[in-house]
């Protein structure tokens, strides 16, 4: 019976994954914010070394949620700690490790993207992933860097469905290449502006560097794509059944976790004002930053020259002077936007937690001809 059900699930899966496929991403249908150049794949994976992986957990009629995990690159990165920094727009929300992240300038681990009440579970699962790499057996001291969102509109997040195991399979898992989107990984019970939410990605190139953004939307206002109001051409209708944690038609409360990756060599300092510009660009797409938005950017620089490792010694260092940040700046804003409305172009309609949350219609587009 339980080999039954777990083969239902999988075929479940399947369709789900299939049926997302069949939407578009926002360059399909002519969306293409700001004067920019994408990268290959026009994901967080095109700055080189970055690796996303994601496991969705869906169970029964209540159980919507998951994990997604970035890895900054295929090292040692507890060995090989990596420039980072941390922006808060509006702090209704749970980011673990961020205040490390903030006094030393680094990151240490991978960063992890699960539901409210999975933060906890996320981080024991990163610090045991982490002390069992090559070259760690006598670490005692692990920052686990943990965001999250509240899935609780569509899924039993009371129910602690999130286990040590599925953090792992993200960890373990985790590969260059095309990011899947929409009702995906940490995205997959998520809501936003009344429509499914979810994970977005894209990718920017900006002179010789490249930036990348992952966003993990559930958080609402009046949504505006390409600066055509949507909220009043087409809204949500209103879900049937139990109201949840999580943003609906008209409300702006919710959150929104956004990780950037870049190759260019900044500073913690400059990766803190790359994350703020993130945080700016959610306004392009409507959030008000409300007194329950959790919005939260996490900025780290793969630059190999940069690394921190363990030498005690002067380690030489190599930064771009902050007169030639502009360019990224821009970048990171329009990948962003971009990256928000794939989250919500890519998802698909979800019923869970005794309501169904419908995916933003296309039709909508044939109003702003």
């Amino acid at each position: 019976m339980q080999r039954r059900l777990v083969s239902t699930l999988a075929v479940l899966a399947m369709a789900a994954a299939l049926s997302a496929q069949m939407r578009p991403r926002a360059r399909d249908i002519g969306i293409t914010p700001g004067a920019g150049t994408t990268g290959a794949l026009n994901a967080i994976t095109d700055v080189a070394g970055v690796r996303v992986g994601q496991t969705t957990v869906i169970s029964g009629e209540n159980v919507r949620t998951g994990v997604t995990a970035i890895l900054p690159h295929e090292g040692n990165l507890f060995r090989e700690k990596v420039p980072g920094a941390v922006f808060v727009g509006n702090a209704f929300g749970k980011l673990a490790g961020s205040t490390q992240v903030r006094e030393l300038g680094t990151i240490e681990t991978p960063i992890v993207l699960t539901n409210t009440l999975a933060v906890g579970t996320a981080m024991d699962a990163v610090v045991r992933w982490t002390l069992e790499q090559h070259g760690n057996t006598n670490v005692r001291s692990v920052n686990a860097l943990v965001g999250e969102t509240n899935d609780g509109g569509l899924n039993d997040i009371r129910g602690m469905h999130v286990t040590r195991e599925h953090v792992m399979e993200a960890l373990t898992n985790a590969r260059g290449g095309a990011v899947n989107e929409g009702a995906v990984g940490a995205g997959t019970g998520t809501i936003a502006f009344g429509w499914k939410g979810g994970i977005g990605t894209s990718s920017r190139v900006a002179g010789p560097w490249t930036v990348g953004v992952l966003v993990q939307s559930n958080y609402g206002g009046r949504l505006t794509i390409a600066g055509i109001p949507v909220w009043q051409r087409v809204t949500p209708t209103p879900p049937v059944g139990r109201a949840g944690d999580a943003p609906g038609a008209g409300d702006a409360d919710g959150s929104c976790m956004i990780v950037i990756a870049t190759d260019a060599p900044l500073d913690a300092r400059d990766l803190e004002r790359l994350a703020a510009r993130a945080i700016y660009a959610l306004a392009r797409t409507g959030s008000t930053y409300s007194n329950g938005s959790g919005d939260f950017a996490i900025a780290f620089s793969t630059a190999i020259e940069n690394r921190v490792t363990a030498t005690t010694g002067p380690q030489p260092r190599t930064f771009l002077p902050t007169d030639a940040v502009s360019g990224l700046f821009e970048a990171v804003m329009d990948a962003t936007e971009e990256a928000v409305y794939n989250s919500l172009l890519r998802a698909t309609d979800m019923t869970g937690n005794g309501r169904t949350v419908r995916a933003l219609p296309l039709d909508w587009l044939s109003m702003r001809k």
